[in-house]
């Protein structure tokens, strides 16, 4: 954490300090509408309030210059001298949020002049272009071929639209007490329910199965969660792993950030052990493009696109610690020397505790494209199965084109298999997840061909509600306990889930990781309802010596109210559902029991937080969800598809495939990565995700015809010539260029160019 960290570098005190109140134009008017036009009125308007002119504000750009300088002088500031992290990011939103404040306070701004108004102010004038990092500065993109790590210039007039460090986008706009920071209260103005209540008394481990979906569901679900959104938080410097330093410190201990909260002292299950409080760290606030001023928006870690970062990384430097360095592949461990099985991912050795529980120093965990990989034991075989994709494309392409160097092979096949994640996840996951009725309600359908429907206006970042609430959907679908099953479809064992949570050590023992894989094809997942398993409720990263752990449904509230997130009613409205006026209301959506329990536990209906409701909803005919969730999740998933410049679907553009390749990467599915990466699964049902049938799903064997092979013969070239259809040259990747500004002189295209994927143009 670096809110405060001696002195500001005196180079930046001296520019902000010349730049304030050098002009006085308006950098923003508001037009108010004013009710009434008496002389009493008009009176509270200008002596009371403060405005400056009846009906209108005009904020100058020395207002901006004073408020960012006012700013600086209690929160500090240093650009790094390498690429900007989060801890660097921290203090840079602090600034622009306290100056937002600054200015909101003068002005007495309403929430919505906060939220809709104040973001419009131009900044490129005003002190805050001197703090504002470079890849948040205008910046100039240059189409090519492959994506950047980083996900910057996915579109070439907001290049910070689905990049990493993007702050969260809002469907609609955030609720905070204050307009500014402050999280959520009551409708009252008073505080809402402890978020530890609304688990224990709502959310109960009731064990209702689902009726087709399998564990495989919740595997790739997770998966894409983690290549999805990665809220921005202050970690400990030693272990890299959530802070825990809130509870039981004096206030002038505290992170500034902490959200703490306490254990109700009837607790019926912490009480048991005397555990009075869980701690919890708000997300760092983040910088908008072109450093807009605004209310508090977290910022992303990962890409807001679906590019495969949870492979590959987000940033270069993960990249480069990934690859091999030969024939375009990644890195992985030979863990069973000796015996025909395939490789594991390589082995965590730089911070060995962070996201992971370790019992002694010889126990390791598992490198990956995201950090979170170890968080529990099935997503690390997701993780697995998809290294062992990449590395068994890039030997087929470097023997279908032995003159490609390994920068080539290694990002045609990266290109390859976003593709296949992009395929699957469009034509398995969200079929199963939302139904085809919600699919084709917001254009998510896949066509049998080229789908031309990029729009550069739209923003594929991930926004707050889903983030914070709706994608956390598939915690109501955890199991208790992981089962494995052998590859005949025999059941072996089960193995409770706390036990799997940062500990993914299982999969060291020869043969595990299939019949793990085999388990979640076979095990049904829990229903998609208010009920929730003591294991994560309870037990959620228990030590090995103790009994009890964290409480995941009080995070998914917390976090919300963190970000926020409006209410349950709001998203009613803006999903266009009937209104929920009162507690009787909510028993045509949800059972009479959990529409009881709100009403013991809320005094307004208006107040319920969105994950609670949004997971006790009934399910849509067809769907896993009920309409409020369905309805964030698929324009969430059709902003992802509609504003990815680089789908894999896409013609026109130099990263499309031609109609042969495109054609090949339409059959790819997950029982064929199964199949292809497994070591001894024979045989697997067509749609792992669905629990098999003889008649709608049945089980086939992995050399049937039924589950296509990938064929990666459209990409053959022929030593020489430019392939089989016109490519832009291999290395071109997307490159950009700034203006001077407070970092250096400006860095020439050439300079900057992201070649052979590395190279930021620090």
């Amino acid at each position: 954490m670096r809110l405060m960290r001696g002195l500001a570098p005196l180079t930046l005190v001296l520019l902000l300090a010349g730049v304030a109140a050098s002009h006085n134009g308006c950098a923003l008017k508001i037009v108010r509408e004013i009710p009434h036009k008496s002389s009493l009125h008009h009176h509270i308007f200008n002596n009371v309030l403060g405005a400056p002119v009846p009906g209108s504000v005009c904020v100058t750009y020395a207002d901006v210059d004073g408020a960012i300088y006012a700013a600086t002088t209690r929160i500090h500031i240093m650009p790094p001298k390498g690429d900007w992290t989060p801890d660097d990011l921290g203090p840079v939103g602090e600034v622009l949020l306290e100056a937002s404040r600054i200015i909101a306070n003068k002005y007495r701004l309403t929430p919505g002049e906060i939220a809709h108004q104040l973001p419009l102010l131009d900044t490129h004038r005003t002190a805050a272009a001197a703090i504002c990092p470079r890849f948040a500065s205008p910046l100039t993109c240059t189409p090519g071929r492959y994506r950047r790590i980083d996900g910057l210039c996915n579109n070439m007039y907001n290049p910070t639209w689905g990049a990493t460090r993007a702050v969260f986008s809002r469907l609609l706009p955030p609720d905070y007490s204050d307009g500014i920071s402050n999280p959520r209260v009551a409708l009252d103005g008073s505080e809402l329910p402890n978020a530890r209540i609304i688990s224990a008394h709502i959310h109960k481990d009731d064990g209702f199965h689902d009726h087709a979906a399998t564990t495989m569901i919740i595997a790739w679900g997770q998966l894409m969660d983690h290549d999805f959104t990665l809220t921005a938080t202050p970690l400990d410097p030693r272990d890299r792993n959530e802070l825990e330093q809130c509870c039981n410190l004096r206030p002038e201990q505290k992170n500034p950030y902490c959200m703490e909260f306490p254990i109700p002292h009837h607790d019926p299950f912490y009480r048991l052990f005397g555990f009075k409080c869980i701690d919890f760290i708000r997300g760092f606030p983040g910088v908008p493009q072109n450093c807009a001023l605004g209310p508090r928006n977290q910022f992303n870690i990962l890409t807001g696109v679906i590019d495969g970062n949870t492979v590959y990384g987000g940033s270069d430097e993960e990249a480069r610690n990934l690859r091999a360095g030969v024939g375009g592949l990644l890195r992985w461990y030979e863990a069973f020397p000796g015996l025909p099985l395939k490789h594991l991912l390589p082995l965590k050795t730089d911070i060995p505790d962070e996201g992971c529980m370790r019992e002694h120093g010889d126990q390791r965990c598992f490198l990956a494209g995201e950090i979170r990989v170890n968080e529990q034991l099935i997503l690390g075989i997701m993780h697995t199965l998809l290294m062992r994709e990449h590395n068994r494309i890039a030997h087929i392409l470097a023997k279908l084109n032995p003159h490609w160097d390994d920068e080539r092979l290694y990002q045609e096949t990266r290109r390859i298999v976003i593709a296949e994640i992009q395929h699957i996840t469009y034509n398995e996951f969200l079929p199963q997840l939302l139904g085809k009725e919600v699919m084709a309600r917001y254009g998510l359908l896949l066509s049998k061909g080229y789908w031309d429907g990029y729009n550069p206006k739209v923003n594929p970042g991930i926004t707050a509600s889903f983030s914070a609430a709706a994608f956390r959907f598939g915690h109501s679908l955890l199991p208790s306990a992981v089962e494995r099953w052998s590859p005949t479809h025999k059941f072996i064992a089960s193995k409770r889930l706390s036990d799997l949570i940062r500990q993914p050590y299982d999969l060291f023992r020869p043969g595990v990781l299939d019949e793990y894989i085999m388990g979640m094809a076979n095990q049904p997942c829990q229903a998609m309802d208010d009920g929730i398993t003591q294991e994560v409720t309870n037990h959620l990263f228990e030590e090995a010596h103790e009994k009890f752990g964290l409480d995941l449904v009080a995070f998914n509230v917390q976090r919300g109210r963190d970000f926020g997130v409006p209410g349950y009613g709001a998203w009613r409205k803006y999903c266009g559902l009937e209104p929920i006026v009162s507690f009787a209301d909510l028993t045509h959506h949800m059972t009479n029991y959990t529409a009881k329990m709100y009403s013991e536990i809320y005094k307004s209906v208006a107040d319920i937080d969105l994950w609670s409701a949004g997971v006790s909803e009934r399910p849509l005919p067809g769907s896993m969800l009920g309409p409020v969730f369905s309805c964030i999740i698929a324009t969430q998933l059709q902003r992802a598809r509609q504003g990815d410049r680089y789908w894999y679907e896409l013609p026109g553009q130099p990263s499309s495939f031609t109609p042969k390749q495109l054609a090949a990467i339409k059959h790819s599915s997950l029982s064929r990565i199964i199949c292809e990466n497994t070591d001894n699964i024979e045989n697997i049902q067509l749609y792992p995700m669905v629990l098999q049938d003889p008649r709608l799903n049945p089980r086939m064997s992995c050399k049937s015809a039924l589950i296509p092979h990938l064929d990666l013969t459209p990409w053959i070239e022929v030593p020489g010539s430019i392939g089989p259809e016109p490519y832009p040259p291999a290395t071109q990747i997307e490159v950009f260029s700034t203006s001077k500004s407070l970092h250096g002189p400006a860095v020439s295209s050439v300079q900057q160019s992201y070649f052979y994927g590395y190279g930021l143009g620090r």
